[in-house]
């Protein structure tokens, strides 16, 4: 059974160990402790029984919302699993006042962006050469409270 929880100090390792198998820039665990601890930080895991199998993130900054680090273990993608993370992360930045938000996507992650627009992000321009290892463009998405749909 998938559900989808608060990360604890305890889920570092294991999602510092998935970061690095999806992301060819991964935050290491001393990123995950530092930045697990500043007040208005979220960081939700995707549980299938007691394996993480997934993780994502939102930080409030200065009442606006960036949405970090999701990644969800390949042999469990395209199964809803991106977006219950995502509506969870959204709530529970919601209820740290946050009523925008926004995020980096590289321009080829189709899936990704696929997602992100079916929760009304909208793209907002292009970071040229955001992204290393492979270096690619990032879009710009955001998605506004009076936009939200």
């Amino acid at each position: 059974m998938i559900g989808i929880r608060k990360m604890t100090t305890e889920d570092i390792p294991r999602v510092a160990e998935l970061e690095a198998q999806i992301f060819s820039n991964p935050w290491l665990e001393n990123i995950y402790r530092e930045t697990l601890v500043i007040d208005g930080v979220e960081y939700v895991v995707a549980m299938d029984d007691d394996e993480i199998i997934g993780a994502a993130g939102v930080r409030n900054i200065l009442g606006t919302g960036e949405i970090t680090n999701v990644m969800i273990t390949p042999m469990y993608r395209r199964r809803g699993i991106g977006k219950m993370m995502l509506a969870d992360l959204l709530e529970r930045g919601r209820k740290l006042g946050i009523r925008d938000f926004t995020l980096e996507v590289r321009v080829s992650n189709t899936a990704a962006i696929k997602l992100y627009e079916g929760f009304g992000f909208k793209s907002a321009g292009i970071r040229p050469g955001f992204y290393i290892n492979p270096k690619e463009d990032a879009y710009i998405y955001w998605l506004m409270e009076n936009e939200a749909s």
